[in-house]
């Protein structure tokens, strides 16, 4: 086993079983979850360097980490103790990462590598278009 989701609030933990899994409401899902706001393929959980890190696969309502949006397609990593909440069900990340092989710096977010990658103004949605400076 490679850790679990453990509902807050109670409930029985999700062991997390693959280090690559796939969680919805289908039934080729690796976890399903059979709930009305999830969608059919709605993220994906997988291990890089002894860490789990989400990535939303374009669902309908939404994943956050830690109360912030998982942009899909955007993989964030889910540290220890942190709460994943996939269409608002909330389950605390529970697993050791030096169990999974983790070493030195954890591994970094695409968020952050998509962020730092454009400047502030871009961000901010006040750049100026190529089209705007010829006026």
């Amino acid at each position: 086993m490679f850790g679990e989701l453990v509902p807050v609030g109670g409930g029985d933990p999700i062991p997390l079983l693959k280090k690559r899994l796939r969680l919805g409401r289908r039934d080729g899902c690796d976890i399903i979850l059979n709930l009305a706001n999830v969608s059919g393929h709605h993220c994906l959980l997988e291990i890089e360097e002894g860490y789990w890190f989400v990535r939303d696969l374009k669902s309908k309502n939404g994943v956050k980490l830690d109360k912030k949006k998982v942009l899909p397609g955007v993989r964030r990593r889910c540290d220890p103790g942190s709460i994943l909440s996939i269409a608002k069900n909330d389950f605390e990340v529970a697993y050791d990462p030096t169990a999974l092989g983790a070493y030195g710096t954890p591994p970094q977010d695409e968020y952050l590598d998509a962020m730092f990658g454009t400047s502030l103004l871009d961000r901010a949605g006040l750049s100026r278009r190529k089209d705007d400076s010829k006026h």
